[in-house]
């Protein structure tokens, strides 16, 4: 490992960067790296705006993935090399495109359609909580309240920790799927019992259930959050609370849901999704 490498990694954990974006920052500057071939710290200022350059016009990366590698090469020559960062870097703006909603009916379809157990729990409590992917797959049997009705999430977005409200059939279903499967660490532990199942495997299982239930509509596992988030507003949830639960740190990122709900109202309370669908699992052996 290089002294350069070393002393951002040093750096990022001075701050408490969380996990994904130690590996994000680091991908992000081992590429630059490797485009030319010699250590960033050589690097004038003409060529980083050349390899942004290169990022977009050859590469096609997204605005959010130019984003990614303006921020992680920006942090090494402010934080590590302490050097100013003098670079023009014109990012392309992110398209501000609705996506495809799912509604109610086809979260159930989707339900419905998946009858392994275990992933069919995974889907429920993504939809029923509205987590990420991340959060999803890292969740522990200790994090659930079952008194109080709250799941806590370690080290979410932004590293991160918060409480969110657990709704009663869900609890119902959790408690159903621990009698059956009886996890000791991992919620939804991998193939191998000590280690969490993978992000990839969350994605197959809902794209494959979405698949089989007909469901054409554009988006990965991450719609169920969506899902969660537009039909809990529509229910009547209060947009602080909401904001809470999704784990939002500014309530502007909240808003966007508010603004693709064109008749929405607000209210003083939520609703128990799951018991809105009406799709209950067979748990018996």
């Amino acid at each position: 490992m290089s002294k350069l490498r070393q002393a951002m990694i040093d750096a990022m954990l001075v701050r408490g960067f969380a996990v994904r974006t130690h590996q994000s920052y680091l991908s992000t500057v081992a590429d630059l790296s490797k485009y030319y071939d010699c250590s960033p710290a050589r690097l004038s200022t003409s060529e980083i705006q050349d390899y942004f350059l290169y990022l977009v016009k050859e590469r096609h990366l997204s605005p959010a993935s130019c984003r990614l590698s303006l921020n992680g090469i920006r942090f090494l020559y402010q934080e590590v090399l302490h050097r100013e960062f003098e670079a023009k870097i014109q990012i392309p703006k992110r398209s501000q495109r609705i996506p495809a909603l799912l509604t109610r009916k086809e979260v159930a379809a989707i339900l419905e359609a998946c009858i392994n157990r275990k992933h069919w729990m995974v889907l429920t409590v993504c939809y029923g909580c509205g987590l990420r992917v991340s959060e999803l797959v890292n969740l522990k049997v200790r994090h659930i309240d079952g008194e109080r009705r709250l799941l806590r999430i370690d080290q979410g977005k932004g590293a991160k920790d918060r409480m969110v409200e657990i709704p009663d059939t869900l609890l119902l279903q959790l408690r159903r799927y621990w009698q059956l499967f009886r996890p000791y660490e991992w919620l939804f532990p991998g193939r191998d019992p000590t280690t969490a199942l993978a992000v990839s495997c969350a994605q197959k299982c809902f794209t494959s259930s979405k698949r089989k239930a007909g469901v054409d509509k554009v988006g990965g596992i991450h719609s169920l959050r969506h899902a969660y988030a537009t039909n809990q507003l529509a229910a009547g949830m209060p947009i602080t609370q909401l904001q809470h639960q999704m784990g939002h740190k500014d309530i502007r990122t909240t808003l966007r849901y508010v603004h693709w709900l064109p008749n929405y109202q607000g209210g003083d309370s939520g609703t128990d999704l799951i018991a809105d669908l009406g799709v209950d699992h067979e748990w018996k052996k």
